[in-house]
This record gives C-alpha cells, sequence and structure tokens, in this order.
C-alpha cells in the first residue's frame, strides 16, 4: 500500500532541539502526517520515516534560473492577452507590458503568457502567440529587466521563440500533455520546467470536474510528470511542481489542496502556488470582479507560505511583497531588512 508523507510545518520562535529544516526553507517538522488511500491518516514522529522519505523533505531544493529558495519568491504574472480573466487587454502591447513589468519590481520572477487559460477559454494558435510573448521577452531584455523570465504556454513552438527572446524557464499549464515537442525542447535547451497538475483543458476544465481523491491524485500525476520529464533529460533540480488551483477543481478540491498542500514536498521539487485572483476567491470573499480579490489572493498567498511553498505566482506583487515581509518578521519576532 502506497503511502503519502505530509510533513506539519511550523515557524517562529519555541523551535524544538529534534527539529528537521523543511525543503531548506524558512519552516521546520517534527511529526509527518501518513496519508493512504485505504486507511484514515495518522501523524507519527518524523524520526520513523525512512531515508529517502525523510532526505525529500529536508534536502534544500536546487537554485532555478540563479534564484535560491531560502526565502520565499514572488512571481509576477504579465498576460499579454486580451481576455485572461483578471487583467486581460491591461499589457496587450509592449509597452503596457514593459510599465507593467516595472511595476512589478518586487518580483523575481515574471511569468509571461500569451493565451488566456481560464475556464472556458479557447486555444489561441502558436504562431499567434508568439507573436504576442516573445517581443515583449525580448524588450524586457533590452531594457535591462533583470528578474529571471518564464514563458507560460502549452507548446513548443512559442517556447523555443520565448527562450529565443530571453526567456530563462518554461510553465505549461498542461503539466507537459500537451505538445510532445515541449519536454524534449526544455531538455535541449538545458532550462528549467514547471509542471503544473491540470484536468481537461481550459476549454472544458470546470465543467464537472472529478476525482477518487483530489489531494493524492494531483499528487500522483505530479509524481508521474517528474519521472517522465526526467526520462527526457529534464532533471528533477531543474522542475518546479504546481498543484493547478483551478483548473479543473470545484471550491471543495482547491480547498482540500490547499488544506495540505505541505504534502507536495515529498515531491522533492520546488513548490509553486498560483491562486491569484481565482474564482474560489471571490466566491468565499464576495469578490464577483477578479480586480477586487487582492487580499484574499494575500491571504492564499500567505497560508502557502506556512506550508513552506518557495513561489507564489502573483497578480498583485507590491502588496504580497509587502504582506511577505510583515509575515516574517512577525513570525520571526525580528526584522532583518
Amino acid at each position: 500500500m502506497k503511502r503519502y508523507i505530509r510533513p506539519l510545518p511550523q515557524s517562529g520562535p519555541g523551535r524544538p532541539v529534534d527539529a528537521l529544516d523543511l525543503a531548506g526553507g524558512w519552516t521546520w517538522f517534527t511529526h509527518v502526517e501518513v496519508l493512504s488511500r485505504a486507511a484514515a491518516p495518522q501523524v507519527m514522529p518524523a524520526s520513523e520515516l525512512s531515508g529517502p522519505e525523510l532526505q525529500r523533505l529536508t534536502g534544500s531544493r536546487a537554485p532555478v534560473a540563479g534564484l535560491s529558495f531560502g526565502r520565499p519568491r514572488i512571481m509576477g504574472i504579465l498576460n499579454i492577452t486580451p481576455d485572461s480573466f483578471s487583467d486581460g487587454g491591461q499589457h496587450f502591447a509592449v509597452d503596457a507590458a514593459l510599465q507593467g513589468a516595472r511595476a512589478m519590481g518586487a518580483a523575481d520572477i515574471l511569468d509571461i503568457g500569451g493565451e488566456s487559460t481560464r475556464p472556458g477559454a479557447a486555444s489561441v494558435p502558436p504562431a499567434e502567440e508568439t507573436e504576442r510573448t516573445a517581443p515583449v521577452i525580448r524588450a524586457l531584455r533590452e531594457a535591462g529587466i533583470k528578474a529571471p523570465v518564464s514563458i507560460d504556454t502549452r507548446k513548443a513552438a512559442v517556447a523555443g521563440a520565448a527562450l529565443d527572446a530571453g526567456a530563462d524557464i518554461v510553465n505549461d499549464v498542461s503539466g507537459f500533455t500537451y505538445d510532445p515537442l515541449l519536454a524534449p525542447l526544455c531538455a535541449e535547451r538545458g532550462v528549467p520546467v514547471c509542471v503544473m497538475h491540470a484536468q481537461g483543458n481550459p476549454s472544458t476544465m470546470q465543467k464537472a470536474p472529478q476525482y477518487d481523491d483530489v489531494l493524492l491524485d494531483v499528487y500522483d500525476f505530479l509524481e508521474a510528470r517528474i519521472r517522465a520529464l526526467a526520462a527526457t533529460g529534464i532533471a528533477a533540480d531543474r522542475i518546479i511542481a504546481d498543484p493547478g488551483i483551478g483548473f479543473g477543481k470545484t471550491i471543495a478540491h482547491n480547498l482540500a489542496l490547499l488544506s495540505r498542500l505541505s504534502l507536495f514536498h515529498s515531491l522533492g521539487v520546488p513548490l509553486l502556488l498560483g491562486a491569484s485572483r481565482k474564482g474560489f476567491i471571490g466566491s468565499i470573499g464576495g469578490a464577483p470582479a477578479g480586480s477586487a480579490r487582492m487580499p484574499g489572493s494575500v491571504a492564499v498567498a500567505l497560508a502557502a507560505l506556512k506550508h513552506g511553498t518557495q513561489i507564489v505566482r502573483v497578480h498583485d506583487v507590491p502588496e504580497t511583497a509587502q504582506a511577505i515581509a510583515l509575515w516574517q518578521a512577525t513570525v520571526a519576532g525580528t526584522d532583518h531588512g
């Protein structure tokens, strides 16, 4: 019977002498929750784990695109689309995109996307997606913006053009299942990747999504995709995992993932959470308009950091950076400035 190990992260003063660092980050743990498909969850001391189980949880995550993970990282969302659910059209022109990138000066990574993946969205032809994204990436580099750039695409042709223009990371919402040429391209180019879980595609994913156990099903998918990427030549130390909040998931599915988010540290790779302005935030927080969901988005991001999540993908970069600084200072009881 397969068992799944979820560390129970803690932070702040009062750390026990036997506590273990979680993924080389800012949280620690002494106990884990053991999950399975055939038995009730059980909590046990981390000292009872096997060597490999413990190593996956405690091993420091390798830097990605020059970024280490000893502190939380912010990925700023820059959609070069006319129809994204929250900011569609806002950065559609190159000059507007540059202005948007400069406003995200606190972002550690800029995530550039040219195809909306909101529920119900149709696919964009690769040539059109490339025409939207590559010029923006090239302009960012020419403007001297130093932050690593991620290309948010499912398509090898788009990713190749983005990498040629100066992108550093490939972020595929399909988990590298949409275009069979994309993973080999990333392996050949030696670039880091982000593999995300989604059930279905954007045009159909919110039509009655179902799971046997959403937490364990998503974990198994990501574990299998990490193995598949490794088989193409993409080493685990160049992979980031994202559980795909809102991609083929109900509110109940999203909350089940968020409440036990630390499980995904057992994958042994850095974790990314992209929940910013998603529909469930509006439903729970009473904010129908995506642009009104900043407070709820920040709250979810901070909850993710409590689980030790290394990267939060957000629209509201300055507000999130301020919240993280205050969260860290109040948890630690000191301002490291």
